[in-house]
């Protein structure tokens, strides 16, 4: 059975060698490296064995990019401690959602206006509108990117309308076509990074229900998800021009 590998870093400016992978199954990391093959050289290794290879690869790329704990440990934490991120972010809060669709929406009022209307109703008293309006209004930014199926699931065209409503408390949410993320290769996960520091993991069951959140602050995780957030944003385009897509789609 072939590997699920996920990128994890690389120190390289130009061609991305040497690099760390880390096998998603097993956690084992994978070094990418300038192979080692001078006799003399394999000579000097101990417990070298057949079939085995060596790579030589830069002190800082373990020191950047490897894992620094021997066995990780997932910090999950409870809803109430999740929302009160988006109270105590300093300067920037950013989303990516890649699932067809949430459970939570489709329990929503509002999705079952949409669907007998067409419309999404808004009430600016809500409490996460309330929140961001102020975030918003201090200064700070709040975005997303959306990643949508060709054509839109129900689910994402409910989001897409009240993505008006988001709009209007001043968050930046755009939009990227499946395909254009998979040629970006960006993850298939859905996560909220607070400030650059810290991310917070969100994981679903098949049902699309939110099982738990899990906290990530190791520097190098930080920078895999930013890294991913600069891509999204480089290639998704603004609600309403992909709303014009979509209106004027065969």
């Amino acid at each position: 059975m072939a590997r699920q590998l996920r990128f994890i870093g690389t120190d390289s400016k130009v061609d991305g060698c040497p690099a760390l992978h880390t096998d998603l199954r097993t956690h084992e990391v994978i070094i990418q490296g300038t192979p080692i093959t001078d006799p003399e050289d394999l000579a000097q290794l101990k417990h070298f064995g057949p079939g085995e290879a060596a790579v030589a690869v830069p002190r800082e790329l373990h020191v950047n990019w490897g894992p620094k704990e021997s066995e990780r440990m997932p910090e999950r934490v409870d809803r109430a401690t999740f929302r009160r991120l988006f109270e105590s972010f300093e300067h920037t809060a950013w989303r990516l959602e890649t699932r067809r669709g949430y459970a939570s929406d489709r329990q929503d009022p509002d999705y079952e206006a949409f669907l007998d209307t067409g419309s999404a109703p808004f009430d600016p008293e809500e409490a996460w509108f309330v929140n961001i309006r102020a975030q918003t209004g201090a200064g700070k930014t709040v975005g997303r990117v959306r990643v949508a199926d060709s054509p839109p699931t129900t689910e994402q065209l409910f989001l897409l309308d009240y993505a008006r409503h988001n709009a209007m408390v001043g968050e930046d949410i755009r939009y990227l076509r499946r395909e254009e993320a998979d040629r970006a290769g960006l993850p298939a996960e859905d996560f909220w990074i607070f400030d650059s520091r810290l991310v917070a993991l969100l994981r679903f069951d098949d049902e699309d229900n939110l099982l738990d959140i899990e906290l990530i602050t190791e520097p190098a995780e930080v920078v895999r998800y930013c890294i991913a957030r600069d891509a999204a944003m480089h290639h998704a385009v603004p609600r309403d021009r992909f709303a014009a897509q979509v209106a004027t789609a065969p």
